[in-house]
């Protein structure tokens, strides 16, 4: 799909990618004020569980992967965040997580992270999920912003991801 306010190629993302999703994560986190601000994931993560169990999507410009989404179905796994949130054992088959969204500071500015937000959104309902879930470290406020603009509030704050302090946000579809 082409959203030409933009100028970016948006499109679903496969196993082809992911070479180009580790390259751009590794670069945008190598610049980050914190390590702490972004918690890293392992190629297998991405082979092994989140193409089986969710949806990532890319944006590119000019024919470069310039920032990636991802929208987790954790089912009852261990992944699922809904434990941590309440939500009853029977109801974790309609959770999605919203995790990493990474974006080249090229493309910043450009209303990426929303659109992201609305697009995970759309197929986490289109998928049955009744509950979205997403962290987010306490010093990013733009993330932080755009959460809470898309209807997500702040249910707790904890460390996560091997003692990284995070915010945790809650949005009820």
């Amino acid at each position: 799909m082409m959203n030409e306010e933009m100028n970016l190629e948006i499109r679903r993302l496969g196993k082809k990618d992911m070479l180009d999703l580790i390259t751009l994560m590794l670069d945008v986190m190598s610049r980050l004020p914190s390590q702490d601000h972004f918690a890293m994931d392992e190629e297998d993560y991405f082979h092994d569980y989140v193409l089986k169990n969710g949806e990532i999507y890319g944006a590119y410009l000019g024919g470069s992967l310039a920032a990636y989404s991802v929208l987790t179905f954790p089912k009852r796994s261990g992944h699922n965040p809904g434990r941590e949130f309440g939500v009853l054992e029977n109801e974790l088959s309609h959770v999605a997580f919203l995790e990493a969204t990474v974006v080249h500071e090229s493309a910043r500015g450009r209303g990426l992270q929303r659109h992201f937000h609305r697009l995970r959104e759309k197929r986490a309902k289109e998928n049955g999920c009744r509950y979205l879930f997403s962290t987010v470290h306490p010093d990013n406020h733009a993330s932080i912003r755009n959460l809470e603009s898309e209807g997500f509030g702040l249910a707790f704050t904890r460390l996560m991801y091997g003692g990284k302090p995070r915010h945790c946000y809650v949005k009820r579809l």
